[in-house]
């Protein structure tokens, strides 16, 4: 592992520790984001085994964001939330299987939507968290 490589590493754990739950959800877009940029790359470097490595994860840290979803609290929109984070598992799952940047791309659009919405809610939801 090179010293960059650590430094990412390093950085990356004391983010997680460091987090408050929401911070962490943004952590997971990011990584998903991250992960399916890269497989994109790896896509047009015909490195098939690497693009599928990163789009799994990718997976993976959608199957997270879905973990955290609140039923109870969230109600209609996080009904909404699943069935959204379902298709682009399932879209994930094709553009693996065909190569496809345009359906990378649209996943990728998705997911920068939602996070928009959820970087704008920071300051309210950092305030509620005080305030308790």
């Amino acid at each position: 592992m090179n010293g960059l490589q650590a430094y990412q590493r390093v950085n990356t754990q004391t983010s997680i520790t460091d987090a408050d739950p929401h911070k962490l959800i943004q952590l997971l877009y990011n990584g998903a984001i991250e992960r399916i940029n890269m497989a994109k790359s790896r896509i047009q470097a015909k490195d098939y085994a690497a693009k599928g490595q990163l789009l799994n994860k990718a997976i993976e840290i959608i199957g997270g964001l879905r973990a955290f979803l609140d039923f109870e609290k969230g109600g209609e929109l996080a009904t909404r939330l699943e069935a959204l984070y379902d298709y682009m598992e399932r879209t994930l799952l094709e553009a693996s299987a065909k190569n496809d940047i345009a359906k990378l791309d649209e996943v990728l659009n998705l997911l920068r939507s939602v996070k928009d919405g959820w970087d704008g809610i920071r300051d309210e939801v950092v305030n509620q968290q005080q305030a308790v």
